[in-house]
């Protein structure tokens, strides 16, 4: 068989809408799907507003700052609302007018303020919490919690707004980029800190307060899940712990289930834990010394 023949035939293959019709999501005509690429400089637009100077343009001063952040906010109004759109209408069996698109995108830009707000916290409870840390600078610059965290409060605004899809994605650019996994539906208080982070897994209906520090390796996940009469699970009920104010949880320590872990517990390293924790407790391992 020529090249040629190979070509045609595996383009027919391929071509076949049985071949993939199982995995293929239809999007209504004339509306994309969502886009990595895009979805990716909406990420570094919105970081580039909430720390100037740090993302985006290094020279920003200022006499320059409403300038920039004004264009910067333009372009992140542009994308957002496209790509919400694409989330709407990924999900939608009627795709929505695009002023709804463009009605979220401006009330997540409202809330800009407020997020800067937030982040700016964990980056001085980063700092304070960290010797080896110089400087504010230092954390936003250099510590991927940060920007897994950034990520997180991103995604979890256009979540609480109503827009499918693109949460997850934002919040899985971000696992790919620092091994830090939070799912954008956890709902988490401020001066959060992750440090070094790499392995941290936040399940979804996870509840974390204020003042919370997570070292390394940390598991917030579930137990097994209950499935339905034919056998799919449960999705939605509350499967993961609550951690209160003040905690404190070792490297590679794992908590299961619906558990809470009381205001002001520490948690040593590479304990497992699946029951209550009270307020205050300290649990660590056994050293093994007599």
């Amino acid at each position: 068989m020529l090249y040629s023949e190979i070509i045609t035939e595996s383009i027919r293959k391929l071509a076949d809408y049985k071949s993939f019709k199982v995995l293929c999501h239809q999007q209504h005509e004339g509306t994309p799907m969502p886009s990595l690429a895009t979805l990716e400089e909406i990420v570094h637009l919105s970081r580039s507003i909430i720390f100037p100077g740090y993302f985006g343009n290094a020279a920003v001063d200022r006499a320059t700052i409403k300038y920039h952040i004004g264009m910067e906010v333009e372009r992140l109004y542009q994308l957002l609302s496209e790509q919400i759109m694409a989330g709407l209408c990924f999900s939608c069996s009627e795709p929505p007018p695009q002023s709804h698109a463009s009605s979220i995108a401006a009330t997540f830009i409202e809330r800009l303020p407020q997020l800067r707000q937030m982040l700016a916290d964990d980056v001085i409870a980063t700092y304070l919490g960290d010797p080896a840390s110089k400087s504010y600078g230092e954390v936003i610059f250099c510590y991927p919690a940060l920007r897994a965290i950034s990520n997180y409060r991103i995604a979890h605004e256009l979540l609480v707004l109503g827009v499918p899809l693109i949460p997850r994605i934002i919040s899985e650019l971000a696992h790919s980029e620092t091994g830090i996994d939070i799912h954008p539906g956890a709902v988490i208080g401020n001066s959060f800190t992750i440090d070094h982070g790499t392995g941290v897994v936040i399940g979804e209906t996870t509840i974390i307060g204020n003042h919370v520090k997570l070292y390394q390796g940390v598991t917030l996940g579930a137990k097994s899940f209950p499935l339905d009469e034919k056998g799919n699970p449960i999705k939605g009920i509350p499967r993961h712990p609550v951690i209160e104010d003040d905690v404190i949880i070792y490297s590679n320590s794992t908590i299961l289930g619906r558990v809470t872990v009381g205001k002001g517990a520490i948690i040593g390293g590479n304990i497992w834990i699946d029951t209550d924790i009270e307020p205050g407790a300290k649990i660590i391992q056994a050293s093994g010394k007599k």
